[in-house]
């Protein structure tokens, strides 16, 4: 098993930097079952909004492809993958949540998870969009995506975030995780991967429309000032 650790400043933002270091975690693990958790006391509090504070277009289109390819990786891992969500997974750190295998967040946290980039001024990228369709139950996909509110553990089972809840988290996860290894590999990956071909595969309208509507509101002056809002509490 290959246990890869979300740790990095701001309750484990996902900066240019984590991202590219969980990427060459999923390289090396090869295959491997892979745990998904996060350092302390928080899974991933969301993108590094320092970072997002800083884009240009170009930066931010970097950044996003770099967080596509991440999610890609993720939800395409030949080997079991299962997120510990052991504390709050809000925007990206709910969508890389999402693009694992199995779910379980630990019930007594306090933690919170959902996409609230809609509430930041943030538009999915299409890959994201994708993957929400994917794995949220269709009678929830828009309330939680325009809705963009943060949700408690016992109502993210219930809309689809995570699969289980436990107050000992860690050890269910580690015997989902155990169990789904105990499959045949070659049999897993090629399964998973039938099941999952297109789900993730973008049209060109959908990076047009992305491209030209929703980019240039990522680098927004609106969108700075709700960032800068956000950040004031943490300076």
């Amino acid at each position: 098993m290959k246990e890869i650790i979300l740790d990095a400043p701001g309750k484990n933002a996902l900066s240019s930097d984590l991202i590219q270091r969980v990427r060459q975690a999923l390289r090396e693990a090869a295959g491997q079952p892979v745990l998904l958790t996060g350092a302390g006391d928080a899974f991933s509090a969301g993108l590094n909004l320092k970072e997002v504070r800083a884009f240009t277009l170009d930066s931010a289109r970097e950044f996003l492809a770099q967080l596509d390819a991440l999610i890609q990786e993720l939800y395409h891992y030949p080997g079991p993958t299962v997120a510990l969500v052991n504390g709050h997974a809000i925007a990206g750190g709910c969508v890389a949540t999402l693009a694992c295998d199995h779910r379980v967040m630990k019930s007594t946290s306090g933690a919170r998870i959902g996409l609230n980039e809609t509430a930041i001024g943030l538009p999915l990228p299409p890959v994201v969009a994708r993957l929400a369709r994917a794995r949220l139950p269709l009678r929830c996909r828009e309330q939680v995506v325009l809705g963009a509110l943060l949700y408690d553990a016992e109502t993210a089972l219930e809309m689809g975030f995570v699969d289980e809840i436990a107050d000992k988290a860690s050890a269910l996860a580690g015997e989902r995780l155990a169990s789904l290894a105990k499959h045949p590999a070659g049999a897993y990956a090629a399964n998973k991967r039938m099941l999952r071909l297109h789900d993730l595969a973008c049209t060109a309208d959908e990076g047009e429309l992305f491209a030209q509507q929703g980019l240039p509101l990522w680098v927004s002056e609106e969108t700075k000032q709700m960032v800068d809002k956000l950040l004031s509490p943490r300076r």
